[in-house]
């Protein structure tokens, strides 16, 4: 009789069981066809051009053409099903995606193959021979000429005549020249403080708006100089500056540090800067200067896209988990 009673445990024990052990069946996978249709399955290997797959409603072997899995929508399907069933994994997930956008913002692509640096900067956007170019403006530290002799005939004719001065860059030419009439300026000083000479009679620098901050002007250009503006000093002591500026569009890049600077209309051949706005319409006179020239040589400095090596056909699937069958 005890024989019997340990053999009915036996089996009440295995009949109580059975609900848990079918609930710890393993979940199953998805291949994924090309036709929007799938397999569910435990584990899959490549067998050449075929895909061997453990079945998990058959629990049976069976093989599908490598050509016919979309391994795309499987990898998708896999990642979205952990994702989902793991939290942590989705949120470090949507932190790295954060972070993958912080640093897009930081240095975004503004042509395939070409990236702002993160380091901020002044750049311009060219095109020579059919190819994409950036090229770095540096900063030039314009002078005021006082242009005395032409200031002491003016007050001799009219002694009440206001002085004038102007505000001149050294040499005929900038160094760059942009071969394109409607170029695109980027610009990215948030982590730098471009200097300031000091201008007699000149407001103090304060913050403004990064949306007025910048301007485009046309320098007039003279044998060995290039005027960036006119400076005129009253009797009162009063100090106004006049500059001609050109119709301009300033937009933030990606909600980044970055700034687009363009002109409104094509620029016609000659010498031009990239003005920082200071209070009371004047001007920083550190500029970034540059030239507008449909047949000058190359900018010898200019980034070139980085090439892109085409993506090589491969039988690399994505990994799933193995699963044992039960």
């Amino acid at each position: 009789m005890r024989k019997w009673a340990v053999i009915l445990a036996a089996a009440i024990l295995a009949v109580s069981l059975a609900p848990a052990a079918h609930a710890q069946k393993p979940e199953a996978s998805r291949l994924i066809l090309k036709d929007g249709s799938y397999q569910p399955i435990l584990k899959y290997e490549v067998k050449g051009d075929r895909v061997r797959y453990l079945s998990a409603e058959r629990f049976e072997w069976e093989e599908v053409p490598y050509s016919m899995v979309d391994w795309a929508a499987t990898k998708k399907w896999e990642e979205d099903r952990l994702k989902a069933a793991n939290p942590d994994v989705k949120a470090a997930d949507a932190e790295e995606e954060a972070a993958r956008k912080a640093e897009a913002a930081m240095s975004p692509e503004v042509s395939p193959g070409l990236h702002l640096p993160r380091q901020g900067g002044v750049f311009v956007m060219d095109v020579y021979a059919g190819r994409p170019e950036l090229i770095e403006l540096e900063q030039n530290g314009s002078e005021i000429n006082k242009n005395t002799k032409s200031n002491i005939l003016r007050a001799a004719i009219n002694p009440i005549a206001s002085a004038k001065q102007t505000i001149e860059l050294k040499g005929a030419h900038a160094k760059v020249q942009a071969h394109l009439g409607q170029p695109v300026i980027y610009a990215n000083l948030a982590d730098e403080q471009p200097e300031q000479p000091e201008q007699a009679g000149g407001p103090p620098a304060r913050d403004i708006p990064v949306s007025d901050r910048y301007r485009i002007l046309r320098m007039q250009e003279k044998k060995d100089s290039r005027v960036v503006g006119n400076i005129k000093i009253a009797l009162t002591g009063h100090v106004s500056q006049q500059t001609a500026f050109v119709p301009t569009l300033v937009e933030q890049v990606a909600d980044g540090p970055w700034y687009k600077i363009t002109p409104a209309a094509p620029l016609e051949p000659g010498e031009y800067a990239l003005v920082e706005m200071l209070p009371e319409n004047q001007i920083n006179l550190y500029v970034w200067d540059f030239g507008v020239n449909p047949s000058a040589p190359e900018n010898p400095s200019a980034w070139k896209p980085v090439p892109v090596a085409p993506g090589e056909a491969t039988k690399t699937p994505p990994k799933l988990d193995d699963r044992p069958p039960m």
